[in-house]
């Protein structure tokens, strides 16, 4: 009966999208000016997908070899349908929003609430694909398998695309991005979006890339990670029966969302941030309340029903906390926004700062909700925590993923020169975006940590280790070594977007002094161009990190056994979420910063702010789009990793 309650709530998250999809696509889009440029940033982005999942497809069928090698073939089908389903959902994803973004701004036309429904429901249709196929996928593995030790290989299948995607993602629109602030708003003087701008459509491809399949494929492992982990926790500490508990609150989460959605709608005198979170409270609202039934009626246990609590709880306190430090109404922003008056080194200090800053209260929050959920339902508490956070992912990575859609219908109503007021209109939603991204960002983050954490037990429990004593060499070793990895990951991605942001700068630079009328609007830029050197870039870049985040448990295993990568593990997770928080929320508040000084009155002193607050926004580019967001994702791919594997680590080389 379970299980048919489960495979029904997907079926509903996947016809509800395909409703969404088709009422999207009936609305008006726009002009032949508006439709080739969606056409071009459509065309771009798929381009560039097509050429990473090229590369994805034979990096996941050598994997799949090894594990069928060295592990037993569930392991390496569960991986392959893991990759798959993650695949998919990103393919999807940005499929809808890089139709959505023309038809937003042409509805932007009509006022704010007919763009931020296009919008949102392009975000839903992500979001519901995600938690639909990836529950479908785990549901249906579990049937067949009947044990979730074997299907990890389907987080690890999502973990492994998800690195590639955001790592790739991120590479790709960050290059675009610097490329076009520096060259085209610092050294030109033209404006966002200004079809001048030869990066100006690799910008927006970038959008889609990074910011709809890159966090798509994100969360996605993030959801199935955590509900794999909850599954074999609650096995091991109960039975069935939690199993079962499990992948009911996950189907409820599905239902929950959908309903949620429904609340959020705005008209012009109401904040977008308000109506976000009418429906996300609702949806966590209805899953505590059913919760509370469930708990009590298949587990007899009420304390399971405050984990439960807990987790709800803790995605809105992050959430809250990260709005706190990103959001231009802040005092945090505005000090930012403060600094820029003495210039470009106190906007970098002050980014800083805040970024580092933000980590306290986030750490404090996490802390607590591992705390008392462990109290109140031990480890399989934690699990559920997890679960429960990202039980009402069908509305929150919609309210996430609606951030690039209407940045794309700025971008084209700039392109195509629609009248004021349709910009106006996709700038403000376009700034509650950049919150909601950081918002999501932390979101992320908080439940990587909380998912890492039951995977870490996981591992503990299959390799049979009874405690981890930071006293033993061989874990201090680990430890010491896993807390390195989360900063040499990330100056593998900022020196990535380094690298490919210096090859899109001489690009642009080159085009707008040899193209002879680009800058007077008389002749039209080589947008493929740069589409190819950020595809190239983050194509070539991505490699590395990946590599490293994969192989680095194994070696570790390998040569100092399953105490040293409880070591790491331990050692990753605790400078690996308070570095991608730092970075997440210092790159979000150099970018609303940014805004708000766009937005802000123009006098003799504006250009000095305004080039501060960019140069500023530009360092923070690969903090929040990149490297921060890959940390979470690094610290749950080394914990399947090593749990997928432990048997190797038995007989270490010295």
């Amino acid at each position: 009966m379970i299980n048919q309650v489960v495979i029904g709530s997907t079926v509903l998250g996947v016809v509800y999208a395909i409703l969404l999809s088709l009422k999207i696509l009936s609305k008006d889009d726009g002009n032949d000016k508006m439709k080739d440029i969606a056409h071009k940033i459509h065309k771009g982005s798929l381009t560039f997908l097509k050429k990473e999942y090229t590369f994805l497809v034979i990096f996941a069928l050598i994997v799949a070899g090894a594990l069928f090698y060295f592990i037993d073939s569930g392991t390496a089908l569960s991986f392959i349908a893991g990759a798959f389903s993650s695949g998919l959902a990103g393919i999807v994803g940005m499929n809808i929003a890089t139709r959505a973004n023309v038809r937003t701004a042409q509805a932007a036309k009509q006022g704010m609430n007919p763009a931020l429904k296009i919008a949102f429901n392009a975000g839903q249709v992500l979001a519901l694909t995600c938690v639909s196929v990836g529950l479908l996928g785990v549901t249906v593995l579990y049937f067949i398998y009947n044990d979730p030790q074997i299907i990890f290989g389907f987080g690890f299948g999502a973990s492994s695309i998800a690195l590639f995607s955001r790592v790739g993602g991120g590479i790709f629109t960050k290059a675009a991005d610097v490329g076009a602030d520096l060259v085209g708003k610092v050294e030109q003087n033209i404006p966002e979006d200004d079809p001048r701008n030869p990066a100006v459509i690799a910008d927006n491809v970038g959008d889609n890339v990074g910011d709809v399949a890159g966090m798509g494929a994100d969360l996605f492992e993030s959801y199935v990670g955590s509900i794999l982990a909850a599954m074999a926790i609650g096995l091991f500490a109960i039975g069935v029966v939690a199993v079962n508990f499990t992948l009911l609150l996950a189907a409820i989460g599905i239902v929950a969302s959908i309903i949620g959605s429904f609340v959020v709608r705005v008209d012009e005198f109401t904040d977008p941030e308000e109506a976000f979170h009418k429906g996300l409270v609702l949806s966590s609202v209805l899953v505590a309340v059913a919760g509370f039934f469930i708990s009590l009626f298949m587990l007899n246990d009420i304390n399971i029903f405050y984990s439960i609590v807990i987790g709800l709880g803790t995605g809105i306190l992050l959430g809250l906390n990260t709005q706190r430090y990103t959001s231009e109404k802040q005092k945090y922003v505005s000090s930012i926004k403060e600094s820029a008056k003495t210039g470009v080194a106190t906007t970098i200090l002050q980014g800083l700062v805040v970024g580092m800053r933000s980590t306290k209260n986030s750490m404090i929050i996490m802390g607590l909700a591992i705390f008392f959920s462990y109290f109140f339902g031990g480890t399989f508490g934690i699990a559920i925590a997890a679960v429960a956070m990202l039980s009402t992912l069908g509305i929150s990575l919609a309210i996430d993923a609606y951030g690039p859609v209407v940045d794309n219908a700025g971008g084209i109503a700039e392109m195509a020169h629609l009248p004021a007021k349709v910009r106006k209109v996709t700038d403000k939603l376009d700034a509650v975006g950049n919150t909601t991204a950081a918002m999501g960002k932390g979101f992320a983050i908080g439940s990587a940590a909380l998912t890492a954490l039951v995977l870490f037990s996981s591992f503990v429990n299959a390799a049979n280790l009874k405690s981890i004593n930071v006293a033993d060499p061989r874990i201090l070793l680990g430890v010491i070594i896993g807390g390195m990895l989360p900063f040499f990951f990330t100056s593998l991605t900022i020196k990535s977007v380094s690298s490919a942001a210096f090859k899109m700068v001489e690009e642009v630079r080159r085009q707008f002094s040899t193209i002879k009328g680009l800058l007077q609007g008389k002749a039209e830029a080589d947008y493929h161009k740069c589409i190819e050197i950020s595809t190239h870039a983050a194509l070539y870049e991505m490699i590395v990190p990946g590599i490293v985040a994969i192989t680095s448990p194994i070696i570790i295993g390998i040569l100092f056994g399953a105490e040293a990568v409880g070591g790491l593990l331990v050692g990753s997770l605790v400078t690996g979420i308070a570095l991608a928080i730092m970075l997440s929320n210092s790159g979000g508040a150099w970018d609303n910063a940014k805004k708000a000084v766009e937005g802000g009155k123009k006098d003799k002193k504006w250009k000095e702010l305004h080039s501060a607050t960019v140069i500023g926004d530009t360092i923070g580019d690969p903090f929040k789009d990149t490297s921060g967001p890959s940390l979470n994702i690094l610290i749950k791919l080394m914990s399947i990793v090593s749990l997928i594997f432990v048997t190797l680590f038995s007989s270490p080389i010295f």
